[in-house]
């Protein structure tokens, strides 16, 4: 049966399109969907940032063809799991949960590697020059644990 994962930031085009491009790099011997969204209408058709493309392509992963998109409600009917960035774009998923079948797929992506840590994954936005570094490295170890939790269904 093939699980659909969406990863939630803000602006979907820093955080969530690297969790979207990891994790499609490592579930391909796994029947999974993988999309990306932000809660914010900010970059809606924009392309990831450059520096998010440029760091993952350090690693062998393409996102030059992901855009933009909105969170909607219907994301709820779309995905067996949300995975939201940090703990405010978890609040704007929650709040839009129209009863607790939406709300039980709804968690912090860094709840994987460190469960009920409640933790957020740094913005890289203007995280400096190793940001975006240290958001992959984070991001690449909460993925290994999704694929390894997909596994064991």
């Amino acid at each position: 049966m093939m699980s659909k994962i969406l990863m939630v930031c803000l602006g979907n085009i820093c955080r969530s399109p690297l969790a979207e491009g990891i994790l499609k790099s490592k579930v391909n011997h796994l029947d999974v969907e993988v999309d990306s969204a932000g809660t914010a209408a900010y970059h809606l058709g924009e392309q990831p940032d450059i520096r998010s493309i440029e760091i993952a392509k350090k690693y062998g992963i393409d996102l030059s063809n992901q855009r933009a998109r909105q969170f909607s409600v219907n994301d709820f009917n779309e995905f067996d799991k949300i995975y939201a960035m940090d703990t405010s774009n978890y609040a704007n998923i929650i709040a839009l949960a129209r009863d607790k079948s939406d709300r039980d797929k709804v968690d912090l992506i860094l709840n994987e590697r460190n469960p009920k840590s409640f933790e957020s994954v740094p913005d890289p936005y203007y995280g400096g020059s190793n940001g975006f570094q240290d958001v992959y490295q984070i991001l690449d170890d909460a993925c290994n644990k999704i694929v390894e939790n997909l596994g064991k269904r």
